[in-house]
């Protein structure tokens, strides 16, 4: 086998144990993520695992990677080219409620789960986590306070108000279609978007 062959085989290899590691953490959690059930549902021993990470935590820190990736090819990716001001905001929102309402991942919103899981850790997974979550934060924050310059909102919106809402509605919506089973949620979300955002 070629070096070149060899350095592709093992991206392949390392890319599909970071995809069933995501699939197995939005359901049981990051801490459910382990090198043992990982080696069994690959196939692969536990060693040759670990010889694509080194640590669980590493494996852990990839994973979250990989859902942010994913979650930014689903939202913010999907609506880029929507101009600015309210007509980007209300996208990124839409987006959002679909991401969720497709269920993407068998456990629902990754972040949501593990935030939850990680909130009251320290280390760097947990700083990871909440890294990106500051992170699309900070990106709702700039399209509300784009939207207020281009007269779309009032001009005494409160972004990081609107921010912690909108947040507010997608926690419910991850909420009531995992834990309830409830498909009428999305609609419930749209509908307060819509009284958040106005038409």
């Amino acid at each position: 086998m070629s070096p070149r062959k060899s350095v592709v085989e093992a991206r392949q290899t390392r890319q599909r144990i970071i995809d069933r590691g995501l699939a197995i953490a939005s359901v049981d959690g990051l801490e459910g993520l382990t090198i043992g059930r990982l080696a069994t549902e690959m196939e692969m021993s536990k060693a040759g695992v670990l010889g694509h990470f080194g640590t669980k935590e590493s494996i852990q820190l990839a994973v979250v990677d990989a859902a942010a990736e994913m979650f930014a090819q689903e939202v913010p990716q999907r609506v880029r080219d929507v101009p600015p001001g309210l007509p980007h905001l209300r996208a990124v929102c839409e987006a959002w409620v679909s991401y969720l309402e497709r269920n993407i991942l068998p456990g629902g919103c990754f972040f949501t789960a593990a935030a939850a899981e990680f909130d009251g850790r320290g280390g760097p997974v947990r700083d990871a986590i909440a890294g990106m979550e500051a992170l699309w934060q900070r990106d709702l924050s700039i399209h509300i306070r784009r939207a207020v310059s281009l007269g779309d909102l009032p001009p005494d919106t409160d972004p990081d108000q609107l921010v912690y809402e909108l947040w507010a509605v997608m926690l419910a919506l991850n909420h009531f279609l995992q834990l309830n089973h409830d498909r009428s949620a999305p609609d419930r979300a749209r509908r307060t978007l819509h009284r958040l955002l106005g038409t």
